[in-house]
């Protein structure tokens, strides 16, 4: 095939992509639930699950092989835009109010799924179709709990805003629990992939370079970047070179961090965290907001998408092990965040609010299971399973947490 046929095919994708998205998202939102619900479900659609098993020749015929690896590079580009923009809009005031709370809730939220995850490898380690026949007990455990503990921070985000919980304690306590759990699960996901993939000195790089980077865009790069932002603050406006200058220092970061063995998405994240807030961060918001939203972030559903086949799931095993890891990830992150919010001292509606919230997983858990499915770390039959686990978990937080919302007001 040439390359104008190529661009003609994307191009085509990219329309359904984006139809798909938008009609799904806004469905979701008709019926209360966050747009990136229905998009996320939009992206299995279009997959083997449903339009490959209804007219498996016409999505073939769509999605070809050798456009894959374009749609790759898109999906991987608007993820980590997209944690970029959640860096700019993490209020970093509001986490230090409530450190010392959320160290307890994250670290609940923590311990109490790598238990699980520990038991339910016992089990699951030696199913056939799930793990990768290399990968040892402690690596799959590890992977297992980084997975049931990892948190949709970008929607918990969103959803604290929207309700105007930003400046209260629970959502000060739900944002500031979330970062540091995935910011745990990031790190645990490096020792996964570097003890994988080459050993013990792959994890100290990553643990020690993702370390350092951290403190250096943490403590360093806002005051570099003031200088900028002052400016912009003055004009108003945001001229092409320095744009095009932040967008190479978070092409940098990124690259920085997946050197270190650290995933890209979260070199993004640091450098929206260090952005300096003002009219800056307005205005990087507004200018890749829109096109990350309507045409990258849905290619990476799709790209998940293409990868996920519930099929597989309709034998009694695979259906029985989903439905036994939807329960065990459930009460495992829910009741522990719940239960360390009240011995934190949160009323119970309050302590119920969070553990509704930070037991949604979302794109994050998109991420991580598309990483472990890239490096070999599991199966097709565990990916599609996760992703099942993903979109529930993800459903429920927002009927959840409107229910112990309404009663607590």
């Amino acid at each position: 095939m040439n390359t104008a046929a190529l661009i003609l095919a994307f191009s085509l994708q990219l329309l359904i992509i984006i139809v798909a998205s938008q009609i799904m998202g806004y469905l979701a939102k008709f019926i209360g639930q966050p747009k990136v619900v229905g998009e996320m479900i939009a992206g299995v659609m279009l997959g083997p699950s449903l339009l490959g098993l209804m007219w498996p020749e016409w999505q073939q015929s769509v999605f070809i092989e050798q456009t894959q690896s374009w749609l790759y590079l898109g999906a991987q580009l608007g993820v980590g835009i997209y944690m970029f923009l959640v860096g700019l809009e993490f209020n970093t005031a509001l986490f230090k109010k409530q450190v010392r709370s959320a160290l307890a809730v994250s670290l609940a939220g923590m311990l109490v799924p790598f238990v699980v995850a520990i038991i339910l490898c016992i089990w699951l380690v030696d199913v056939p179709g799930l793990f990768t026949e290399n990968i040892s007990f402690t690596q799959a455990a590890l992977f297992m709990g980084a997975a049931i503990a990892i948190t949709a921070f970008p929607m918990l985000a969103r959803i604290v805003y929207e309700r105007g919980l930003a400046g209260t304690s629970l959502g000060t306590l739900a944002l500031a629990a979330g970062a540091i759990d995935d910011v745990a699960a990031w790190f645990i996901l490096a020792i996964v992939l570097g003890s994988y993939g080459g050993g013990f000195l792959l994890v100290i790089k990553a643990l020690c370079g993702g370390a350092f980077y951290g403190y250096i865009m943490l403590t360093k790069a806002t005051t570099w970047l003031q200088p900028l932002a002052n400016h912009v603050q003055t004009r108003g406006k945001l001229a092409f070179a320095p744009f095009m200058g932040i967008l190479l220092l978070f092409a940098i970061s990124a690259y920085v961090m997946d050197w270190v063995g650290l995933h890209a998405v979260f070199g993004g994240f640091l450098l929206g965290v260090a952005m300096p807030r003002g009219k800056l961060t307005d205005i990087l918001t507004a200018r890749l907001l829109s096109i990350t939203v309507i045409i990258l972030l849905p290619m990476f559903f799709t790209y998940s998408g293409l990868k996920t086949e519930l099929t597989l799931l309709a034998s009694w095993q695979l259906f029985g092990i989903t439905a036994v890891i939807l329960l065990a990830s459930i009460l495992a992150k829910g009741l522990a965040c719940w239960a360390a919010a009240r011995l934190s001292g949160a009323d119970n509606p309050t302590a119920m609010a969070i553990g509704a919230l930070m037991n949604a997983r979302g794109l994050m858990e998109l991420i991580i299971i598309n990483i472990a499915l890239q490096h070999g770390i599991i199966e097709q039959g565990l990916f599609s399973i996760m992703v099942v686990m993903a979109i529930v978990t993800t459903f429920m937080a927002t009927p959840l947490f409107s229910i112990v919302y309404t009663q607590s007001t």
